[in-house]
């Protein structure tokens, strides 16, 4: 008797490679992750840098090149989703649609592009991307705790930034580029003021006390929480404490002998 012809195996339909590069755990998908990472940095950084130059047509079309970029992963997102509509009016899911809008229908010039920063703080607070930052960076996984708390400082200060910027750049001489409002932002955030830049408007003055509220709370909590000794996040199998020192021997909770990875280095 010959043997029967052996089926070829099945191939894997698009949905599901895409899926597999979201939220998959093979290299391929870190790379990929890793990559929407850089994408979101570099588009951040030339908004800033942006806003040094007057906006001609080069800069147009790299914010449309942008935009479409941005659609395609919104669009392959929804895609993969198993409920698209509940991820459409997410905050997030709203943002990057305000994104799209503003880069390739910029009936506000570049008024709500900036909220493309919130796209870095969706993809570090993922859990795919913590856990490959874990695997592949130790210093992350020692500094978890102290190094998203900077992150997340920078993307508040980046935001109350960009916020100053759209509102005043028309309208304030003081207010020229992103160095202009971070230099605001920051001097009121740390409740120091200087004086020599304000905001000028009514919307203006509920700006800046907006940014005072937020400094006595948020800012110090965030700076509090980047200077506190650093912990290591480990479930305890007996009692479930996950914040432990780094050199934990036991669960200070309830005593259970802990395994938690060290690689030597004080």
């Amino acid at each position: 008797m010959t043997d029967a012809p052996h089926s070829p195996l099945p191939r894997r339909s698009l949905k599901s490679r895409i899926r597999t590069l979201y939220e998959g755990q093979t290299e391929a998908a870190d790379r990929f992750r890793y990559g929407l990472l850089g994408f979101d940095v570099i588009t951040i950084t030339f908004l800033i840098a942006s806003s040094f130059f007057s906006r001609g047509l080069h800069i147009v079309a790299i914010d449309i090149a942008i935009g479409v970029v941005i659609m395609l992963d919104v669009a392959a997102r929804l895609w993969i989703s198993p409920r698209p509509l509940r991820d459409l009016v997410h905050p997030y899911g709203l943002a990057d649609c305000a994104v799209v809008l503003s880069l390739l229908a910029p009936v506000w010039g570049e008024g709500l592009a900036f909220l493309r920063v919130l796209r870095l703080f969706r993809v570090l607070h993922s859990a795919q991307t913590l856990r490959q930052l874990r695997e592949d960076f130790p210093t992350f996984r020692r500094n978890e705790n102290t190094l998203r708390a900077a992150a997340n400082l920078c993307v508040f200060i980046f935001l109350m930034t960009a916020l100053v910027y759209q509102t005043q750049v028309q309208i304030n001489d003081k207010i020229n580029n992103y160095v202009d409002a971070l230099y605001f932002t920051v001097t009121t955030l740390s409740t120091t003021g200087f004086g020599d830049i304000i905001l000028v408007g009514n919307s203006g003055k509920l700006l800046s006390v907006a940014i005072m509220i937020f400094g006595i709370s948020l800012f110090l909590r965030l700076i509090q929480v980047m200077f506190r000794p650093a912990k290591v996040i480990q479930k305890c199998e007996t009692c479930g404490l996950m914040r432990h020192d780094h050199d934990a021997v036991h669960c200070k909770a309830c005593g259970q002998t802990m395994n938690i990875q060290d690689e030597g280095l004080d």
